[in-house]
């Protein structure tokens, strides 16, 4: 008898978030053949070590592989350690710097690592491509690219919009898709994961399947997470992203940050909760039965609850309440008294004359946007970094946090809530944390 569940009850999991299936009447065929044969299908995701760390956006996928382990099938965690000496050129617009093999080794050691905080590893499968794309002699190589054409290639919108612009594009490059297609041939897989931003490279797997005898793969892709902007997809390099070794306290207050419309699509992704328990949720927020502060704080500690545990989970909430939603910092806190002028953008110095010719009620009311703070300087001027470019590097990181907000940019617009009230004169009152050190800043 069948240890699977029924297959309607599979797919209703793994369909959850996902972006799109090609195609789910496969999905379903080799579901069914599976709980017939009790053979559990060979599921794959292949990551390219090309950073030390993992963020929440690559948990979305890593995420849809546990639903996979969860129903009983073969998980396949793949390293792309030899594909990573070529580069993915998806998103790209220009060559990628080719890694060191030290540097690669070193990456797929931490990812391996990591990735366990949410698979299963001891019902993992971890290989490295290497092991049959290393051994590749170039006979084999040449039968292995005559399966596609140039034009092919060119249809990806990478490659597409390069030679449209007469930018450089290596052959190397064009051989990547080849490669993680051959993956999938030597891997015998029957599903391949990957974000929508892979779907050309995916589909190149069901293609060599074909030509190499083997039922195409079921291609299974998950969204792009926006990063803590809410605009660009989650990246260490563009200072939006949220790493799972982060300190829980740290993740919390990342989270809390987020856009009350990007809420939704982390409860989606980012955990357990089945579609229509967000929506409802959703709903709830929408009618006013729930306010949307609470339910971000639920999901703050749910994220960081699987990756920390419940009890730092619960301790990052409370720290997180003391010090941001009652706006209260630990008595120890340093108060610093900076000149509000030194601070302000040369852009809208012209404004700081109004400043002593109106009433502090009047000046707080038109210090809008038009006012902006140099966050670097402030930064520095209050002892929390040593000079203005570790200040400039830290922004960068997302490590900055301006009263309740994660604050990556080199300017910041004065808030009417930053003032101190009119029979206090015009003072700022800021508080600012990086990492463990925190600062309470007058700006006067």
């Amino acid at each position: 008898m069948s240890t699977f569940k029924p297959v309607d009850e599979q797919l209703d999991l793994l369909e959850k978030g996902a972006a799109e299936i090609i195609r789910v009447g496969d999905l379903r065929e080799r579901l069914e053949e599976s709980r017939k044969t009790g053979r559990p299908l060979r599921v794959k995701a292949g990551f390219d070590p090309t950073a030390p760390d993992l963020h929440l956006g690559h948990t979305v996928l890593l995420r849809k592989l546990r639903h996979f382990q969860q129903l009983g099938h073969q998980l396949i965690f793949l390293v792309g350690d030899f594909t990573a000496l070529i580069g993915d050129p998806t998103g790209k617009n220009a060559t990628r710097k080719p890694l060191s093999r030290e540097q690669i080794e070193a990456f797929a050691k931490t990812y391996t690592e990591q990735v366990f905080k949410i698979l299963d590893g001891q019902a993992t499968e971890v290989r490295f491509n290497s092991e049959w794309l290393g051994k590749l002699d170039y006979e084999a190589t040449v039968r292995l690219t005559a399966h596609f054409t140039v034009s092919q290639m060119l249809e990806r919108d990478e490659f597409h919009q390069r030679f449209q612009a007469e930018q450089p594009i290596g052959l190397h490059e064009m051989l990547y898709p080849v490669m993680q297609g051959y993956d999938s041939v030597a891997l015998q897989c029957d599903v391949e994961l990957g974000g929508t931003d892979q779907k050309f490279n995916l589909l190149c797997g069901r293609e060599l399947q074909r030509h190499y005898g083997q039922k195409p793969q079921i291609v299974l892709m998950t969204p792009i997470l926006e990063g803590l902007d809410g605009v660009q997809k989650m990246s260490k390099s563009l200072g939006n992203a949220i790493g799972i070794n982060e300190p829980p306290g740290e993740m919390y207050g990342k989270l809390m940050s987020i856009s009350d419309e990007l809420m939704w699509k982390y409860f989606l992704l980012l955990t357990d909760l089945r579609g229509s328990e967000v929506e409802a949720l959703k709903a709830g927020v929408a009618a006013g039965r729930a306010h949307p502060m609470e339910i971000k704080k639920r999901l703050a500690r749910m994220i960081v609850s699987g990756f920390h545990g419940e009890a730092a989970a619960q301790g990052a909430d409370e720290n997180w309440a003391r010090m941001f939603q009652q706006r209260e910092f630990s008595e120890d806190v340093d108060e610093v008294h900076l000149s509000l002028r030194d601070f302000l953008s040369e852009s809208v110095s012209e404004r700081e004359q109004m400043r002593s010719e109106t009433s502090p009620t009047d000046f707080q009311a038109a210090a809008g946007s038009s006012q902006l703070l140099k966050v670097a300087k402030l930064l520095t001027e209050s002892g929390l970094t040593s000079s203005n470019a570790e200040a400039q590097r830290k922004l960068k990181e997302g490590a900055v946090r301006i009263n309740d907000e994660v604050w990556s940019k080199a300017t910041r617009p004065l808030e009417s809530s930053d003032f101190s009230s009119p029979g206090k004169g015009s003072e700022v009152q800021l508080q600012i944390r990086l990492g463990k050190k925190a600062k309470r800043v007058i700006l006067s």
